[in-house]
C-alpha cells in the first residue's frame, strides 16, 4: 500500500507539474511576449517614426504615472470614478433585471420593448453629453448616465434567458413539491447565471467607458477630468498615463473580480480538455 501511495504521489506530482507549464506556454508565454514586443516597437517609433514630444516613450509614461500615483491624485479621482460606476452599475443591473424578468410576460414585452431597444442602440456619447448639460458638475451626471446606458444590456441577456428556460423543468420541480425559495436556488439562477454574467461583463465594460466620457465633459473629479486636464494643458505624457491607468484598473478588475467570481460560481462545471 505504502508503495501504492507512493506511485500515486509522484503520478499527481508529475500531473500538476504538466499542467503548469501547459498554462505557462500557452497562457503567460505569449501574454508576456505580446507585451514585450508592444514595448519595444513603441520604444523604436517614439522619435523615429513620431516625434518623441508627441509620442513618449514607455519609460516616460511609466515615470509619469509612477510620479501621479506618488502625489495621491491616482487614488482620489480613481476613487471618485469607481464610486460612481459601482452605483450606477449597481442600479442597472437590479433595473435590467426587474425589466428582463418582467419581460416575459407579453403585455409588458410590449411595454417596454421600444424603449430597451432606443436605449441601446443610442451611442452612449448621446447621453453622456445630455448628462453633462442637465447635471452639470454634480455627481449625478455620470450615475444617471451609466443608469441609462448599461440597464438595457441587463433587460436583453436576462430577458433571454428568462424565455430560454426549459418549462418541463420548471414544471417538474413544482409538480415534485419544491419549495419556492430552493426551486429559484437550484432551478432559476443555476440557468440564467451564464445570461447574468455575461450582462454583467458587458455592462462592466459600458459603464467605464460612459463614466469615463461623462466626466470629460462634466465633472471637476475622475479620470476623465483629468485627461481633460492634460489634453487642455497639451501635456501628452500625462494624458497617456491617465489612459494606462484606465487600462490597468480595467483589466484589475475584469480579471481578478469578475472573472475571479464568474469561475468560483462555475467550478462545478468540467472544463472541455483541449
Amino acid at each position: 500500500m505504502t508503495t501504492d501511495s507512493s506511485i500515486s504521489t509522484v503520478a499527481a506530482g508529475v500531473a500538476a507539474e504538466s499542467r503548469l507549464r501547459k498554462q505557462l506556454l500557452t497562457l503567460w508565454l505569449p501574454r508576456i511576449a505580446g507585451y514585450v514586443a508592444f514595448y519595444v516597437f513603441w520604444t523604436w517609433a517614439s522619435g523615429t517614426l513620431v516625434s518623441a514630444s508627441l509620442l513618449p516613450t514607455p519609460a516616460a509614461i511609466l515615470s509619469e504615472m509612477g510620479e501621479i500615483a506618488r502625489s495621491g491624485e491616482l487614488w482620489t479621482h480613481f476613487g471618485s470614478t469607481l464610486q460612481r460606476i459601482g452605483i450606477g452599475w449597481g442600479i442597472a443591473f437590479l433595473l435590467g433585471g426587474a425589466i428582463g424578468i418582467a419581460m416575459r410576460h407579453r403585455w409588458w414585452d410590449g411595454f417596454f420593448r421600444d424603449w430597451v431597444v432606443t436605449t441601446m442602440t443610442t451611442p452612449g456619447l448621446v447621453f453622456a453629453l445630455l448628462a453633462a448639460m442637465v447635471f452639470g458638475f454634480s455627481p449625478i451626471g455620470p450615475i444617471v448616465a451609466i443608469v441609462v446606458t448599461t440597464f438595457p444590456f441587463f433587460t436583453v441577456n436576462i430577458a433571454e434567458g428568462v424565455k430560454a428556460m426549459p418549462k418541463d423543468l420548471f414544471d417538474m420541480s413544482r409538480a415534485f413539491g419544491v419549495p419556492a425559495g430552493r426551486r429559484m436556488r437550484h432551478v432559476v439562477i443555476p440557468f440564467l447565471a451564464p445570461y447574468i454574467f455575461a450582462a454583467m461583463r458587458y455592462g462592466f465594460s459600458i459603464a467605464w467607458k460612459i463614466a469615463t466620457l461623462t466626466e470629460l465633459f462634466g465633472s471637476s473629479r475622475g479620470i476623465g477630468f483629468m485627461m481633460r486636464r492634460e489634453y487642455q494643458l497639451f501635456n501628452i505624457t500625462g494624458l497617456l498615463a491617465w489612459i494606462f491607468f484606465f487600462f490597468a484598473f480595467a483589466l484589475l478588475l475584469e480579471k481578478v473580480v469578475l472573472q475571479r467570481g464568474i469561475d468560483r460560481f462555475f467550478r462545478w462545471r468540467q472544463t472541455v480538455a483541449t
